[in-house]
C-alpha cells in the first residue's frame, strides 16, 4: 500500500470518526441558530423585517432620576445589557482573580493531591443548578446562615438578599468551576523546562510568571474567561432568586418576551446577544494569539 493510499484511508477513518459529531452539531446547534434568525427577521406574519432588532436599540422608557426628580427617556434594552455585562464581567474578574492561582497550585501539586482539590472544586457541580441557588438563598437573606453567624460573633446583620452583590455571588458560585478546569488543564501540560530555563536566564518569579507561564496559559484563561462570561451575561434564573426579581437583565428580557409568547422579538435579542458574545470572544481569541507570537 503507497503512501498516498494510507492518508487517504487515515482521512477517511478521521471523517467517520467526526461524523457523529457532524451531525450532533447540525440537529442541535446550526438548525436551532437557524430557526433564531429566522424569528428574528420575521414579523407575526412571517413577513421579512428589521423592526424587531431595531427595536433593541430604540426602545424607551421613562425613568425618574432619584438626583433631580425630573424624568428622562432611556433606552430600555441597551440600559438591560449593559448592566447584564457589568454583572458578568465583575463575576468573571471574581472568578479569574480567585481560579487562576487555584488552577496553579493544583497544577503544581502531587497527583493525589491534584484529585482532591479538582473534587472539591467540582463537588457543587454534582448538584442541581437550581438546588443550588435555593441554597444561596437560605445563606444570604436577612435571617439566613450568615447573618446568623455574624450576629454569633457580635457584628450586626448585612442585607446581601435582592442586591447585585447576591447576584454577583450566585454567578461566582455556579460558574467558578468553569474558570479553573480550562486554566488547570493549561498550566498541568506546561513544560517546567521552560520555568527552569527562565530561572537560569535571570527571571525572578515575577519575570517568570509574565513572561513565561503567563503567555502559555492564555488559551485557559480565554476558555475559562469564554465559559463564564457567557452563562453569566444570559443567566435570569439566578437575578430573579437572589435578586428578588429587581434586576432585570438580558435573561429575563428574552424570558420575559418568550413567556408573552413575543417569539419573534425574544429570538432578534438572543441573535443580537449572541453576535455580540462572538465578536467579543474573537477580540480576545485574536489578543490571545498575539501575545502568543510576541
Amino acid at each position: 500500500m503507497n503512501r498516498n493510499s494510507v492518508k487517504q484511508r487515515s482521512n477517511l477513518i478521521d471523517r467517520l470518526v467526526l461524523a457523529p459529531y457532524s451531525v450532533w452539531a447540525v440537529l442541535f446547534i446550526v438548525i436551532p441558530l437557524l430557526f433564531v434568525a429566522y424569528y428574528a427577521f420575521t414579523d407575526t406574519n412571517y413577513c421579512f423585517t428589521f423592526d424587531n432588532i431595531s427595536r433593541f436599540f430604540t426602545a424607551t422608557s421613562s425613568i425618574t432620576d432619584i438626583a433631580t426628580g425630573e424624568a428622562k427617556e432611556v433606552h430600555t434594552y441597551l440600559l438591560i445589557f449593559w448592566r447584564s455585562l457589568r454583572l458578568a464581567v465583575i463575576s468573571t474578574v471574581i472568578c479569574f482573580l480567585m481560579g487562576y492561582p487555584i488552577a496553579y497550585i493544583i497544577a503544581r501539586a502531587a497527583p493525589k493531591t491534584q484529585k482532591t482539590i479538582i473534587t472539591l472544586v467540582m463537588i457543587p457541580m454534582w448538584m442541581n443548578f437550581l438546588i443550588r441557588t435555593y441554597a444561596w438563598m437560605t445563606i444570604l437573606q436577612d435571617t439566613g446562615i450568615f447573618n446568623g453567624f455574624l450576629g454569633l460573633i457580635g457584628l450586626k446583620p448585612v442585607h446581601i438578599i435582592g442586591t447585585e452583590a447576591a447576584v454577583v455571588i450566585g454567578m461566582v458560585y455556579d460558574y467558578f468551576p468553569y474558570m479553573v478546569m480550562p486554566i488547570y488543564s493549561v498550566l498541568a501540560k506546561m513544560d517546567t523546562r521552560l520555568i527552569e530555563a527562565a530561572y537560569d536566564l535571570g527571571c525572578n518569579s515575577t519575570g517568570v510568571l509574565r513572561r513565561v507561564i503567563w503567555p502559555l496559559s492564555l488559551p485557559g484563561v480565554i476558555s475559562g474567561t469564554t465559559m463564564v462570561l457567557i452563562p453569566s451575561i444570559s443567566t435570569f434564573y439566578i437575578s430573579q432568586k437572589l435578586g428578588n426579581g429587581k434586576f432585570y437583565l438580558i435573561g429575563d428580557a428574552i424570558e420575559g418576551q418568550y413567556v408573552a409568547n413575543n417569539l419573534h422579538f425574544a429570538a432578534a435579542i438572543a441573535l443580537i446577544l449572541m453576535l455580540i458574545l462572538l465578536v467579543c470572544m474573537a477580540v480576545m481569541q485574536r489578543y490571545a494569539e498575539r501575545k502568543a507570537y510576541a
